[in-house]
């Protein structure tokens, strides 16, 4: 077996090619079968969609654990450490455990060549089942249907978010393609939970849902007692009232009640009595770093991980709800082959002015290109080379409100120089500038 130090183990693994010559499902599958199929026994929580993913995830982790189960969680990308991607009650793996298990699979010969997300995944797999896990959730990296999260067997329970247009190129032009791809984790002898859906996503998901055990929907009329109170949200769903939440945005009143019904089919196969207490918590608790991220009260600065035209008319939507009749600078980051043009309308109306920046990937949309877009739109825009110069606290502006989005990339990278400038000793009011 190989012996690189944790350096070398996440240098190898995330240069790893993203796309390989086999679909993700046939690599991981294979994979994991050298590995004498690990993932055989853990009950797995499976979660697809476009947007939601990985609060929907979150809030199913907490509720779980809530209930006393050992639950690891599979998410990505990660924001600012590696060992986000992968965690047990919340917990991320420890480096040492990354360096361990990744100089296993590096050492290991395959019949294929895995990509970065299968080894992502195979180490995840690894580090549950040593962990003894209750409960697994699984979220896809892309897709579903050639996913490599789709090679672990039939799950407990599927869940599908809110589909929308993003890798197009990729999943298909149209939302019916898009949902095909999606509801390809849907398998014979599961439940099955989904997001309410533009009607031809929601069309192809329950045809698809037809070989399912059961199959349950989101029904947003149900919903009812929404509210934002000082930095929290409240809301009663399925017999359950007054829930309050500290995710913020009118998206994750759906994400949450997903969750809800995701939890009660997993503790019904499971023969888990489900309580009142046990769902209550779990929402309450339930926490996701990088979307709708209150970074700083005073000045106030808020950070979306919004990268798609469903996401950001959420955000807009959000930020509606939460300061009725206000408006914004915002800070935007994005990939070029997003539909950044859509983005930008959807915040026109809330607008004082933007600052744009040039995301650290090779998939970046250059900060100019991005400003004159914005422009060109009746909006002041200018762009700046150096992201600190646009998200440190003495950038902001003083009694108004700042909110960075446009990519995950970018948040990951404001989170990071959050985190290292937290670490320096200001001599100031460490309550006013962070959290």
């Amino acid at each position: 077996m190989q012996s690189l130090t944790y350096e070398e183990v996440l240098d190898k693994v995330q240069n790893q090619r993203r796309f390989g010559s086999l679909p993700g499902a046939v690599v991981s599958e294979r994979m994991l079968k050298s590995l004498g199929n690990p993932q055989t026994g853990i009950p797995i929580i499976h979660v697809a969609g476009t947007n939601g993913k990985g609060s929907v995830s979150a809030f199913l982790c907490s509720i779980l654990k809530e209930a006393g189960l050992r639950t690891g969680m599979f998410t990505s990308p990660h924001l600012v450490d590696f060992e986000e991607r992968i965690q047990v009650d919340g917990k991320m793996i420890p480096k040492e455990d990354v360096t361990r298990l990744g100089n296993l699979l590096l050492s290991e010969q395959y019949e294929v060549t895995p990509t970065m997300f299968d080894y992502c995944l195979g180490m995840a797999i690894l580090y549950f089942k040593e962990q003894d896990c209750d409960a697994v959730i699984l979220e896809t990296g892309l897709g579903g249907r050639l996913d490599s999260t789709n090679a672990v067997g039939t799950p407990v329970v599927s869940v599908i978010t809110k589909i929308g247009y993003d890798h197009v190129e990729i999943l298909g032009n149209t939302l019916a393609e898009i949902a095909a791809e999606k509801a390809g984790i849907i398998k014979e002898g599961t439940c099955l939970v989904a997001e309410s859906q533009e009607p031809e996503a929601l069309e192809v998901i329950l045809k698809a849902a037809e070989k399912a055990k059961s199959c349950q929907v989101v029904r947003l009329p149900e919903i009812t007692d929404r509210a934002y109170r000082r930095g929290v949200q409240e809301f009663s769903y399925h017999g359950y009232e007054k829930l309050q939440m500290k995710l913020l945005g009118v998206h994750q009143y759906e994400n949450a009640a997903a969750a809800i019904l995701a939890a009660e089919a997993f503790f019904e196969e499971k023969g888990i009595a489900c309580s009142d207490e046990m769902i209550r918590a779990g929402i309450a608790n339930a926490g996701w770093q990088g979307r709708m991220e209150v970074l700083s009260e005073n000045p106030y600065f808020l950070v979306d991980g919004a990268h798609n035209g469903n996401g950001v008319k959420a955000l807009a939507e959000s930020l509606g709800q939460m300061f009725p009749g206000e408006k914004f600078h915002f800070i935007m980051g994005v990939m070029a082959d997003k539909d950044y043009e859509t983005m930008i309308e959807e915040l026109l109306p809330l607008a004082l002015d933007f600052r744009t920046v040039t995301v650290e990937a090779k998939r970046a949309l250059q900060a100019e290109t991005l400003a004159e877009c914005i422009r060109k739109k009746g909006v002041a825009a200018s762009c700046v080379t150096d992201i600190s110069e646009a998200v440190l606290p003495e950038k902001l502006v003083p009694g108004q409100r700042t909110v960075a989005f446009g990519s995950l990339y970018f948040v990951g990278e404001i989170e990071e120089i959050w985190k290292k400038k937290r670490k320096v000793k200001l001599g100031i009011n460490k309550n006013d500038i962070f959290p």
